[in-house]
């Protein structure tokens, strides 16, 4: 099969079609062993298979085409660490001639539908991220249960379990409690102009009334002072108010919003009138953004005060205390740099100008590496709790991104730049970032989990994408470190399906047995993560690295053609001449350039 084909089943690409099977090999090479996978490509003719996967007792791989049945003892043995797993007795009838799905050679990738947590069966999947019970309940014959994920397979195996969030007929998972969707928290910059402000309003406005109704959400106003909105309140509008230049900690922000969680309490997200479902507080949530006003300078010549630092951390705060850990956003909007507080990035004055690439390299930037600092901190704090930030800058002038930068990579979450809130690109932004999918669900993924199992012969050295290191590691951790790496398992805040991350790797190749040509690898990366459609998904990807085919070279003095493999003599079988030349291919070939 063509590669580019390959890819598509897949969804993984390689930097290597042929892997290197020689200490020599192996230290020549230039260009690092690394998969790129994208974890939810989709697919034109994916399997959707409804019963549980099969889990290896050992290393959690998912049972796939490459492992090893006894058909008659009703036993399959690991691919990767070679454990022998019983069949449970929904798979009493499986022989040669009738095998589940996920054996058939041609399903590379399958996906998986099982029941969610507490609905269809409370004791199917584990509580553990990421990892699937290894002895759940199947039904591969009648085809029970509600389970979605995909497995791909192919040699390096891949395999991902996906814990989805939160849809209309109920959220499970930790601190998500029954029937509630993703939390929403909008941070609004009260300091833009007046005639911006009308339009990001009408385009909150338009997203508010658009939400699933189990949906929560949350209003923060800042300008000089940081306004938290009381959804539940029905009287008048009541706010909660921080000052914009103190850092207050998480835990005295908590305490002064009164969310802490009391002790003896059931874990879940905790009803305040500070978050709510649209459903109970639509009319309210609606009055609150059409009531924000322009802020005008405190003082002529000065710039606009704007405490956005305070601002995220109230709002991180905010979902924190009310035992929100999945699935959920904070959106912030604004048009201008702060001016005050942590993560001040311009000083109020408009007599100093806002520092440049240049002073940022010399050294003269003076709020810079503060700043810096400061949201690096905020990042830590967002991948700690499974949130997702997103930045939306719409300003002819600068806001500070660069500072800003790191929450967003780190979590996954989107920056858009524009001149204007009244773009046409803005809206087009937002908006996809609501999309539904063909059932009616938010296309949200949070709180994803890759975990990458490999056999004995390749040692995983890091990845690089949008995610973090849960720095834990087993045998098959390399101590070569690239990115994000001393692990086998990595965090994102979120998953898309354009989402692609770069795995690197490297052969073990110590022994002289080595130096002979050697099994193909075999790769599993589980991953887990919240979607927007509240069923429990996984999605299982097995990889095998090509094993290398022999190439046909020509003669360059008798023509002759020369079927060559890894490790044969460089020379004609014929006249013994030296030069060969690859043989034309008659296929289409197309090149990406990069």
């Amino acid at each position: 099969m063509d590669f580019v084909e390959l890819e598509a089943i897949e969804g993984l690409r390689w930097s290597w079609n042929s892997w290197p099977v020689s200490r020599t090999e192996s230290h020549d090479l230039v260009i690092p062993l690394s998969i790129m996978q994208t974890p939810l490509m989709k697919f034109t003719d994916l399997p959707l298979l409804s019963y549980d996967p099969l889990i290896c007792s050992r290393c959690g791989s998912v049972l796939n085409p490459y492992a090893r049945v006894d058909y008659p003892s009703r036993i399959w043995v690991c691919p990767f660490c070679y454990q022998k797993n019983a069949f449970p007795r929904s798979y009493a009838e499986i022989g040669e001639n009738n095998i589940p799905a996920e054996l058939f050679p041609t399903y590379s990738t399958v996906e998986y539908q099982l029941g969610h947590p507490g609905l269809i069966n409370p004791g199917r999947v584990s509580s553990t991220p990421g990892r699937v019970n290894s002895n759940p309940v199947h039904n591969w014959e009648t085809g029970n249960g509600s389970f979605s994920g995909s497995v791909k397979l192919g040699g390096l195996s891949f395999s991902s379990s996906s814990l989805s969030s939160l849809d209309q007929r109920g959220g499970g998972g930790r601190g998500v409690g029954v029937g509630l969707g993703p939390v929403f928290v909008f941070v609004v910059d009260a300091s833009s102009s007046e005639e911006e402000l009308q339009a990001l309003k009408n385009e909150l406005l338009l997203i508010v009334a658009q939400l699933p109704e189990n949906a929560m959400v949350g209003l923060v106003v800042f300008d000089s002072m940081v306004r938290v909105y009381d959804l539940a309140f029905t009287d008048c509008l009541r706010v909660v108010l921080f000052h914009g230049e103190r850092e207050l900690s998480s835990s005295q922000i908590i305490d002064l919003l009164g969310t802490r969680q009391q002790l003896g309490k059931t874990q879940g997200v905790q009803k305040h009138g500070l978050i709510l479902p649209i459903s109970e507080c639509e009319f309210n949530i609606a009055t609150a953004i059409e009531d924000i006003h322009h802020s005008p300078p405190l003082k002529p010549g000065h710039r606009s005060p704007r405490c956005t630092g305070t601002a995220i951390q109230v709002a991180i705060a905010l979902l924190e205390g009310c035992s929100v850990h999945t699935g959920s956003r904070v959106m912030v909007f604004t048009s201008g740099p702060a001016t005050m507080g942590p993560g001040m990035v311009a000083s109020p004055d408009l007599k100093n100008s806002i520092r440049t690439h240049r002073d940022v390299n010399s050294g003269h930037a003076p709020f810079y590496w503060k700043s810096c600092e400061f949201y690096k901190r905020i990042s830590e704090k967002l991948m700690d709790l499974s949130m997702v930030f997103d930045l939306f800058a719409c300003s002819l002038d600068q806001i500070g991104v660069t500072e800003m930068r790191a929450p967003v990579e780190k979590s996954g979450g989107f920056i858009m730049l524009a001149e204007s809130f009244e773009s046409d690109q803005f809206r087009k932004c937002l908006r996809h970032i609501f999309r539904r999918d063909e059932q009616g669900f938010l296309n949200m993924c949070f709180d994803a989990t890759i975990e990458i199992v490999t056999t004995k012969g390749v040692k995983i050295c890091g990845a690089i994408g949008p995610c973090v290191s849960l720095r834990k590691k087993n045998a098959s951790v390399s101590d070569k470190e690239v990115g994000e790496g001393g692990t086998n398992t990595w965090k994102l805040g979120t998953i898309t399906d354009k989402t692609c991350i770069a795995f690197f790797f490297q052969r073990r190749l110590h022994s002289p047995a080595a130096l002979l040509p050697s099994p193909a690898a075999l790769l599993s990366s589980p991953a887990s993560f919240f979607s927007g459609s509240s069923i429990l998904q996984s999605n299982s990807n097995q990889s095998m690295d090509p094993a290398p085919e022999p190439v046909t070279y020509i003669c360059g003095d008798c023509g002759q053609e020369n079927t060559l493999k890894v490790g044969d003599v460089i020379q004609c079988r014929e006249c013994g001449y030296r030069i060969l030349y690859k043989k034309r291919t008659r296929r289409i070939v197309q090149y990406e350039a990069r």
